[in-house]
């Protein structure tokens, strides 16, 4: 962390600034402007371990479609910019996760706390409605605040099965089965999940059917749009009595799309709701991809025509018919893409400007603004939407704005490489045993820096250090492992040959 230029330690000042707000938050009750919203069915869907928590959902059915309310942690009520604890998290600019160890951006006590919104919790809450109409597309749009609590702390790995009928022995009346573990060690209210009285006794199974109905209707949408699909998976470390002892493949399910597809929605209604306000803010953009031409040449191996111009939704109509055809190579494929695309950017968001947009998720207004527990440009969109609702001159200039926006993207790319070393250092660990074996892989970089492979399964990447002459990203081969060192985070291969690929128009 620290020859990555980031200072995780937080500096003086930290502990009592956070002692103070733990106290003033422990009497929450709801201020002028702020509505009573906690006892509505609000649930939350995350990680198993997830202790800091951004948003809850609730939904309902109203004449239009589903109205869907979307809380955000109040973290800029909490945070008084300019202070110590806001100095560390503009330094650090968002929560790290690595591999071993988590470095928060803001003090536990608070975004595992009382900024997070933990199952029973009252807390004070950013809100974004809007409407899902049957074809996606969103009615009645609005952005205010509100006092809520989270009812039903649920888990990805549980709802997921759940909502795509797969898991054994879940049915509607045993929604406890669906809660996170961190829901369970914290021991909390079960009797919010089973017995919420007035809401009735299937609420939480209404609910996320209700909810998965308003994604699945954006998620349509903005496909139809051109936003890619991916069906990404990561690599995360199986750890058994403190040491590594393998890596796996955690694939994305249907209640993780669920959250995403919610979140994009708010992230344009708080946009939207800055730019009809005259409010200058901060954009997350993913430009035109600046490898298209690699990309069209990666469509050709596989028997298909891209247009010279750049084009999202021709783009995901090739990735879902190699998803649908050639579910074996389909992950190379989709590995390759990804770093083509580029990594996404913040940049000054004025009012007139017309919108840089999000090229990967057809998403012409976008910003960050759900996880303000986690990162700094959400919480820096929550004060300029303070200020806005209360009549209040902006909280930051242009400027300073445009600054901001520098500094993150500085830091993002200084955290990918913490992110992949680590990375490389659990796999390093993990492969140690496997040296001399051979493995299918794709080329994921290909520069003067060196030629990267990564390994479908089990999934890791290295360097070819044999071989390499002439490889380009999306290329497929096979490599032998040769060395893993994981205290430099070194996993070195030698190129035993390249795989073919089978068009899909000849399958």
């Amino acid at each position: 962390m620290h020859a990555a230029g980031f200072r995780p330690e937080f500096g003086p000042g930290v502990d009592q600034q956070t002692a103070a707000i733990e106290k003033a938050l422990a009497q929450l009750t709801p201020t002028p402007g702020v509505e009573d919203l906690s006892g509505l069915g609000w649930s939350s869907i995350d990680n198993d371990t997830s202790k800091d928590l951004d948003q809850i959902e609730v939904a309902d059915r109203v004449a239009g479609g589903v109205r869907l309310r979307v809380a955000i942690g109040d973290v800029a009520a909490a945070v008084e910019k300019g202070s110590p604890i806001d100095q560390h998290a503009q330094a650090q600019t968002q929560t790290i996760y690595t591999a071993v160890k988590n470095f928060p951006m803001l003090p536990l006590e608070l975004s595992t706390g009382v900024t997070s919104l933990n199952e029973s919790g009252d807390r004070q809450a950013v809100m974004m409605t809007f409407t899902v109409g049957p074809e996606g597309e969103m009615l009645d749009e609005g952005v205010s605040l509100a006092l809520v609590k989270n009812r039903a702390q649920l888990a990805y790995s549980r709802v997921g099965p759940w909502l795509e009928n797969t898991a054994a022995g879940v049915v509607d009346n045993d929604v406890m089965s669906l809660r996170s573990d961190s829901a369970r060690e914290h021991d909390a209210d079960a009797s919010l999940v089973t017995a919420p009285g007035a809401l009735g006794a299937n609420w939480l199974v209404e609910q996320l059917k209700m909810q998965d109905e308003a994604a699945q209707a954006l998620h349509t949408a903005r496909v139809k749009n051109g936003a890619l699909e991916f069906h990404k998976s990561e690599a995360d470390p199986v750890v058994v009595d403190g040491r590594v002892i393998s890596v796996h493949e955690a694939i994305q399910n249907r209640a993780m799309n669920l959250i995403e597809d919610l979140m994009v929605a708010a992230n344009g209604v708080m946009a939207r709701a800055l730019r009809k306000g005259g409010r200058s803010g901060l954009q997350r953009v993913v430009k035109v991809p600046a490898r298209w031409d690699r990309i069209v040449a990666l469509a050709a191996e596989h028997g298909i025509t891209l247009p010279a111009v750049p084009n999202s939704v021709l783009l995901n109509d090739f990735l879902e018919l190699q998803r649908r055809t050639d579910e074996i190579h389909y992950p190379d494929l989709a590995v390759a893409i990804i770093k083509l695309m580029g990594p996404g950017e913040y940049m000054l968001m004025r009012p007139d400007d017309d919108p840089t947009g999000h090229f990967g998720l057809a998403a012409r207004d976008y910003t960050h603004s759900t996880a303000p527990n986690r990162r700094f440009p959400d919480l820096v969109t929550q004060r300029v939407l303070h200020a806005m609702t209360r009549g209040e001159p902006a909280p930051y200039s242009d400027a300073e704005l445009s600054a901001i926006a520098a500094h993150c993207n500085d830091a993002d790319k200084a955290l990918r490489k913490i992110e992949r070393d680590m990375q490389k250092r659990v796999a390093a660990v993990a492969m140690a045993s496997h040296i001399g074996e051979v493995f299918a892989g794709v080329v994921t970089g290909s520069s003067d820096k060196g030629v990267y492979v990564r390994v479908i399964q089990p999934p890791f990447e290295g360097r070819v250090i044999q071989g390499e002459q002439g490889l380009d990203v999306g290329d497929k081969v096979s490599v032998k492992l040769l060395h893993t060192d994981p205290a430099r985070a070194f996993i070195d291969f030698a190129k035993v040959g390249m795989r073919a690929v089978t068009p899909a128009h000849q399958m």
